[in-house]
């Protein structure tokens, strides 16, 4: 395992010297995902394992543990969502890209990676894409009540008429 993880990997060899590299990067490094994030608190840990499986299918396995400071849209507070994910990633060539065999003939469980013919990913941005997919579309604070309440209707919109009685006049009559 290694600490010191390059900007960019040249995938191809890395499956061939079946490297891992394991790290810890702040969330401020991650351009992308702190859009979705109230502040830059924290770090993430993650591991990269490049290997072939037992049906030589070359692929990079992401290990990753962060804590993301979200804002809960019910209650319009600051939490923190727990992501403990493994992701198995098989690695496609470039040019099989939009191959829909290519992709249909990976084993389940994995997503497919397209790679350039030069083998060159970069490792934080794998890491930054896992974790941007992991955060909820609506994030809601675990443990916050839902709002369930009848609200009563106004006097004056009740006697409004339906708007599209207007309508039913029009109707031929046949």
């Amino acid at each position: 395992m290694s600490a010191d993880v390059p900007e960019v990997l040249d995938a191809w060899r890395m499956v061939a010297a079946r490297r891992e590299f394991a790290g810890r990067l702040p969330l401020s490094a991650l351009p992308r995902l702190r859009e979705a994030l109230v502040d830059a608190e924290g770090e993430v840990a993650y591991t990269l394992s490049f290997d072939r499986d037992a049906l030589q299918v070359p692929y990079v396995e992401l290990g990753i543990e962060a804590q993301l400071p979200l804002l809960c849209q019910r209650t319009l507070q600051r939490f923190v969502l727990p992501v403990s994910l493994v992701q198995r990633l098989g690695l496609l060539r470039a040019e099989d890209e939009g191959d829909e065999a290519a992709e249909a003939a990976l084993p389940p469980g994995y997503e497919a990676l397209a790679v350039a013919g030069d083998g060159a990913i970069r490792p934080f941005d794998l890491v930054e894409d896992e974790l941007i997919l992991a955060v909820p579309v609506v994030p809601v604070s675990p443990g916050s009540e839902s709002v369930e309440r009848d609200w009563p209707v106004a006097a004056d919109e009740a006697a409004q008429a339906n708007p599209f009685a207007a309508l039913a006049s029009l109707k031929k009559n046949d």
